[in-house]
Formats: structure tokens, C-alpha cells, sequence
């Protein structure tokens, strides 16, 4: 099957931004295990907490590595676009835990222990990875606006 320029483009920007993502989830993972198990903080809480903190990584890995050949608009814009994309993602991502977890509880008739938690976690994680890239893609790192000449 032959591949085209254009999706090379886009299996290479894919795989720069799963590497950020990667890096970003870990840290994400870890910080939603230290709040939660460690800390006995709330799953919802622990969540939003755990994706603000990874969203830092996300942010530089994404602006200087995935996407540093796009149209560079007003730095406040971009961090403006950023943020608000993230709030979308993260409430999505919180909203799935939450539901998860409720879910879970009702299957089981108790609360779930942490590998379950963990599991819902980890949905919520790949449902909001598709957004984010789709967001970031389209949105916030956008590609150059064509001049048309005439």
C-alpha cells in the first residue's frame, strides 16, 4: 500500500504526540495513584488534580516537539486555546472516572478496589488522548494559514 506525503506527515506528528502523550500519562498515572492511594484523596478530585499536573509536560512537549513547525499566534492566545481545550478534556476525563467508578460499585455492590479504579482511569485516558489530539491538531497548534495571491 503506498503511503502519501500527507500521511507521513500525520503518522510522524501522531507518533511525536503519543511520545508526549506517554510521558504526560505516566506522570499522570502517578500522580492520580500518590493523591488517591497514597493520600486517600477522592477519585474525582485526584483525577482533576493528576491531568492539571501532567498538562504542564503536555503543553511544552507538544508546543516544542509535535507541533513546533505550526503558526506560532500570540503566545496568550495559544495558552488561552490550550487551557480551554484542557478544561473540556479534563472535565470529560473526570466525568468518565466518576461515572466509572459509580458503575463499577454498582456491579460489584461494594466500593472497587484500586486495580478497577485504575482500569477507568485508563479509559477515560485514551477517550481524552483522541480529543486532545484532534484539538490540538485542528485548534491550538494549527497549521500555517495559506497566503492566497492575486
Amino acid at each position: 500500500m503506498p503511503t502519501t506525503p500527507r500521511l507521513k506527515r500525520i503518522a510522524a506528528l501522531g507518533a511525536r504526540f503519543l511520545t508526549v502523550g506517554a510521558i504526560s500519562t505516566l506522570i499522570e498515572i502517578g500522580t492520580f495513584n500518590l493523591l488517591y492511594l497514597a493520600l486517600g484523596w477522592d477519585v474525582v478530585a485526584a483525577k482533576i488534580t493528576a491531568s492539571l499536573i501532567a498538562l504542564i509536560n503536555a503543553y511544552f512537549g507538544n508546543r516544542q516537539w509535535t507541533f513546533r513547525d505550526r503558526d506560532r499566534r500570540r503566545r496568550w492566545v495559544e495558552l488561552v486555546l490550550f487551557t480551554v481545550v484542557n478544561a473540556v478534556c479534563t472535565a470529560v476525563g473526570a466525568v468518565i472516572v466518576g461515572a466509572g467508578v459509580w458503575v463499577a460499585a454498582m456491579t460489584l455492590g461494594r466500593e472497587p478496589g484500586p486495580v478497577a479504579v485504575n482500569v477507568v482511569n485508563l479509559v477515560s485516558i485514551a477517550v481524552v488522548v483522541v480529543m486532545r489530539f484532534g484539538f490540538y491538531h485542528y485548534v491550538v497548534f494549527r497549521s500555517p494559514t495559506p497566503v492566497v495571491r492575486g
